[in-house]
């Protein structure tokens, strides 16, 4: 039978979220993880300080549930660990707004995650929604859903990644310049990529890139060790007469992280990026990529899928990977976001699923977020204050940690006690632009 906090909750337009952490060895440790202190602030947990605090799960997805926490009348509140947030907007699809069930049925399109980022992720691609149905059914414990995972990650502190492949010029320096590689590729595919041209047919540049990176991806592991001992060896002993590079500075980190990993040498195929906190990157189907340090906000479709081929002692599937990657070439996009007003900036990628708000939120100012016509989910990041919504007049005092879910068509006003940083998240507002006009 269901409790009266839940009920209550039912009525309410405003949902506290319990929401769910991961450990991964690759996560800041302890009291310098702003995924642990988040965390602990909204669970009521003890930071273990010894333990990596990774990534901070904000939505439905079965691998890292939110839970509702039901208010109570005298203001203070309910955990109600029995009833996901899944389980009732599934109940509830009414908080979702007609256009978002309409498109993707009766749950939340997006998964919105804090990112603290030790060392680095694997080399790894998500897979669009054809290929993700297909390794779901063929894998079903190795690919947990059969979603593609577009994805976006918001830099909150200075934030390193490898993203996309580097041009073609700049791919024939390395093979002018890193010899290991050869070694690793053969004359052959060397040879074909330094006779092509910016003028060639696109499908003959990625079929040598292609070509050239399965190559480099599916060597023998002693092939892979031998080439990184001699890399290493090499850029030790360069390092004495000339400042190395930025890319050759990151190859030594990751080899004394990933020892004979693969990952190693791959490094030198894809563009290293580094964000400042408030810029963005965003990361399209079959793109290959990798988190290097920093933390983030990171938003997706709601999935878990993830080819790895580098840089991880997890599963690989190389030859996955390898052939669902679109090759595309040059530098990515980093997006600065457009701003609202004066303390809210909003990033839009190019995907339908989501969008992100960044509010900086001075002490004693209010703000008003507009009502969506989709659902949005709120996480303080930092400060206090209060929240109010406009159709329910109700104001909940909001602190580090809280996170809520706001159903569709839902205004809401926000006043600092602190300065407050708050991400929110909601479906892509082009979608709704979309839908309607193709109504």
């Amino acid at each position: 039978m269901e409790s009266d906090a839940v009920s209550r909750m039912k009525q309410s337009n405003i949902f506290r979220l319990k929401c769910s952490v991961r450990n991964y060895d690759w996560g800041i440790r302890g009291y310098d993880s702003r995924v642990a202190r988040l965390f602990a602030l909204n669970s009521g947990s003890i930071i273990d300080p010894d333990k990596p605090y990774a990534e901070f799960w904000m939505g439905t997805h079965d691998s890292g549930p939110s839970f509702l926490i039901a208010a109570t009348e005298n203001g203070g509140s309910v955990d109600s660990d029995s009833t996901s947030l899944k389980s009732w907007v599934l109940e509830n699809p009414n908080v979702l707004g007609y256009k978002v069930v309409e498109k993707w049925g009766a749950d939340i399109p997006f998964l919105f995650k804090v990112l603290s980022v030790a060392k680095p992720l694997s080399i790894q691609a998500h897979p669009d929604k054809e290929l993700a149905k297909e390794l779901h059914m063929l894998q079903p414990k190795v690919y947990r859903d059969a979603n593609h995972k577009p994805e976006m990650a918001l830099a909150i502190t200075e934030f390193e990644a490898l993203c996309g492949f580097i041009s073609l010029e700049e791919l024939k320096d390395v093979l002018r310049t890193v010899p290991e590689i050869v070694e690793m590729i053969g004359d052959a595919d060397t040879n074909r990529v330094l006779l092509l041209n910016d003028e060639d047919d696109e499908d003959n540049l990625k079929s040598a890139l292609r070509s050239a990176f399965t190559q480099l991806m599916s060597a023998s592991k002693s092939l892979i060790s031998k080439a990184i001992s001699e890399l290493k060896r090499r850029l030790n002993s360069e390092s004495e007469v000339r400042p190395l590079t930025a890319k050759e500075a990151l190859v030594l980190q990751l080899e004394k992280q990933y020892p004979d990993d693969v990952g190693v040498i791959a490094a030198f195929f894809l563009n290293y990026v580094k964000l400042t906190p408030g810029e963005a990157l965003h990361l399209g189907a079959n793109e290959p990529h990798a988190y290097i340090s920093g933390e983030c906000i990171e938003c997706m479709a709601t999935s878990d899928n993830v080819i790895r081929a580098g840089l991880t002692p997890k599963f690989r599937d190389v030859q996955t990977l390898c052939a669902m990657l679109t090759y595309k070439q040059g530098f990515p996009e980093i997006l600065q976001g457009v701003p609202m007003n004066p303390y809210i900036t909003k990033y839009v990628p190019p995907f339908d699923e989501f969008e992100v708000d960044r509010c900086v939120l001075p002490g004693g100012a209010s703000v008003v977020f507009p009502a969506s016509p989709g659902p949005s989910i709120f996480l303080v990041a930092g400060g206090e204050g209060t929240m109010l919504h406009e159709e329910s007049h109700r104001s909940d005092v909001i602190s580090e940690g809280d996170v809520l879910f706001i159903p569709d068509e839902a205004e809401v006003n926000i006043t600092s006690e602190v300065e407050l940083l708050i991400f929110r998240t909601g479906v892509n507002h082009k979608f709704f632009d979309t839908f309607m006009n193709g109504k």
